[in-house]
């Protein structure tokens, strides 16, 4: 999810001299294919020169411990990735939207009246034992009766989240070697636009900025002055997120990014290349305005007027074999390829890689998982996820250009780094010990306040059992007559997210509940099994439970108040193979007819045989017996 402050100002005073300061945030919204509008950048306006740059000089990725965390979502389905942060003692758990343009944490307060139905419960504060609002001070805005401090965020797209600044304990999972620290997060008391509509929980701030996760862990000495994200590849979503150094790999590509430049992480982009042949433009084109911009929380790419029509230009040439093709959504005009096939790691044999040269020489080679998103409507179909940025000259690259690509924000030596990898394996490939980012729930009861919760979570089906149906209970954040005319459309978007078909999934009943509507839902095997694997119901029900099932706004928000599996029953030898004993026996009647048949045919024509005799045969005289 990307955003953009319109206008944010944080005032500081000291003494006599008052400096009026912003802080940088996102770009505007960018949603996924299937729906929403592609609105082109909107950075905020800034009255005084950015923070200056805290780090950790000459700092050793080894001497300071990192929390690694697991991404969730996918950013072309859900329009942004989510890690997972608890806070408070003991530990509450949120899904966090990483937003490297956000420079404040925050999530729903318990007291928000005007916050929107999230993945997760509000923040309780009189539930941790550890939880303390800021107090008003020079060094904060204040709230109208001068005891809290407060932060207020107005977004371009229309959005906005204000509350209260509060210090607790944030832990980072049980993957993380950094233990459980204080830091100061925004506790929502009202939120609007998509912030209130969407099903993340808040945003996590990777930005520069005083309020900064990172800047924060910086500050105190806990990490170096570093952090890396690893976006999943087409179709696959996920991935890993890394806060602190880590060591780089030795093929990682590195380019400057200039703090003093922009208060966003920028690269000195200079070339592109199509199919090796360099775009014939000025390197000058790649620095208007805000230079070229990297920002996780953007979905697609986005580049001046002039470098979108020389890379459309460039790439229809390399594409004479396929056949153009509609966009998947009427409101755009969507450049989209048929004909392409639907296996993702065959894609390179029909388009073209792309490369970004860097002001040092270095090249980082995107495949096209990088520049395309899968038509969503038309199979083997593809559309260039690279658009036009309006009249902004600045050059925007979001998350589709770096999937399956380590990306190592080293803040401290003032550059990025590219690593192209399968980041569903990056745990192996950077040769780190332990298993790939498993998500923790919710415990049952409660933990240790110092660590995160590690209990199973609830919807995972234990042993292996052979299930028949699924049925699950949902509460969608939508009143029933607002529900009525779509219901019809909703069993084929559960679907569609499930990637099965819409004849296996029935809606049962659904009833008004308030200004909800509860729904019921079965979900059967593929006509050609009987029964669901446990892994399959695992994942079937996770989806639900995780929010990872995306409906359109038109369903509002979802929650899954209850599940039930119904397993295959035990059948006798009898029910196993009647089926086989049926056709036997009809088989051997058969067979006994036709044999029957055969032989009766055979004595007749024996029969018939004997009684004929030709007309001049002798034939033996008959002794006549006396009347």
């Amino acid at each position: 999810m990307a955003r953009a402050f319109l206008i944010q100002l944080i005032t500081f005073t000291f003494t006599i001299i008052l400096t009026v300061q912003s802080s940088p945030s996102t770009s505007p919204l960018l949603r996924p294919p299937h729906g929403g509008s592609r609105q082109s950048m909107l950075l905020p306006l800034f009255l005084s020169r950015p923070n200056p740059r805290r780090h950790l000089q000459r700092s050793d990725p080894q001497t300071h411990p990192n929390a690694r965390m697991g991404l969730y979502d996918d950013l072309l389905r859900n329009g942004y990735y989510t890690t997972r942060l608890w806070i408070g003692t003991p530990p509450q758990m949120f899904a966090l939207i990483v937003d490297t343009g956000s420079t404040v944490t925050y999530v729903p307060c318990s007291t928000c009246e005007q916050c929107g139905r999230h993945q997760d419960p509000k923040f309780e504060p009189e539930l941790s034992s550890t939880y303390q609002p800021l107090q008003c001070n020079l060094d904060c805005n204040c709230d109208s009766e001068k005891v809290h401090c407060v932060y207020d965020r107005q977004y371009a797209e229309m959005s906005s989240s204000s509350g209260v600044l509060a210090e607790d304990v944030l832990s980072f999972g049980n993957l993380s070697d950094l233990q459980p620290q204080r830091a100061v997060f925004g506790c929502e008391n009202q939120e609007t636009g998509d912030l209130y509509s969407q099903r993340a929980d808040g945003i996590m701030g990777l930005g520069r900025g005083d309020l900064s996760i990172v800047d924060q862990l910086v500050e105190k000495g806990l990490i170096n002055d570093s952090f890396s994200l690893c976006y999943g590849g087409m179709d696959i979503g996920g991935g890993a997120m890394v806060l602190g150094g880590i060591s780089p790999p030795i093929d990682m590509v590195f380019t400057q990014s200039d703090p003093v430049r922009s208060p966003y992480y920028n690269v000195d982009l200079k070339e592109i290349h199509v199919a090796g042949k360099p775009l014939m433009l000025n390197p000058i084109v790649f620095d208007g305005r805000h230079g070229t911009v990297l920002d996780s929380g953007t979905t697609y790419a986005y580049f001046p007027e002039p470098v979108f029509v020389a890379f459309k230009d460039a790439i229809m040439k390399e594409l004479n074999s396929l056949q153009k093709t509609h966009g998947p959504d009427p409101n755009f005009n969507d450049i989209c390829f048929s004909g392409a096939g639907s296996d993702v790691s065959e894609l390179s044999k029909t388009f073209p890689v792309v490369d970004m040269v860097f002001g040092n020489g270095q090249k980082l080679s995107l495949s096209p998982e990088n520049y395309l998103f899968r038509h969503s409507k038309v199979r083997g179909a593809y559309c260039l996820g690279i658009f036009q940025n309006g009249k902004d000259p600045t050059t925007l690259l979001g998350g589709i250009i770096v999937r399956n690509t380590l990306v190592m924000y080293d803040r401290e030596h003032s550059k990025i780094g590219f690593w192209k990898t399968n980041c569903s394996e990056l745990w192996e490939r950077l040769q780190i010990s332990g298993a790939p980012p498993q998500m923790p729930s919710a415990p049952d009861r409660e933990p240790p306040p110092t660590i995160a919760p590690t209990q199973v979570p609830d919807h995972v089906l234990p042993g292996e059992l052979q299930i028949k149906q699924i049925t699950c209970d949902m509460l969608l954040n939508v009143s029933y007559p607002n529900l009525k005319p779509h219901i019809t459309e909703l069993a084929e978007f559960i679907a569609y997210d499930l990637r099965i078909n819409s004849s296996q999934v029935h809606l049962m009943n659904f009833t008004p509940s308030g200004n909800d509507s509860l729904i019921r839902l079965a979900i059967f095997p593929a006509g050609s099994s009987d029964y669901f694997s446990n892994a399959t119901a695992n994942s079937i029900i996770a989806q639900f439970a995780e929010h990872h099932v995306q409906l359109p706004g038109t369903f509002g928000s979802y929650q899954l108040v209850g599940w039930n599996i119904e397993p295959l029953e035990k059948r006798t030898w009898w029910q196993q193979n009647y089926l086989v004993v049926f056709l036997a026996v009809v088989v051997t009647i058969i067979i006994g007819l036709s044999a029957s048949g055969m032989w009766f045919i055979w004595r007749h024509r024996q029969q018939m045989l004997n009684a004929y005799k030709p007309v001049n045969a002798a034939v033996p005289e008959q002794e006549l017996q006396p009347i």
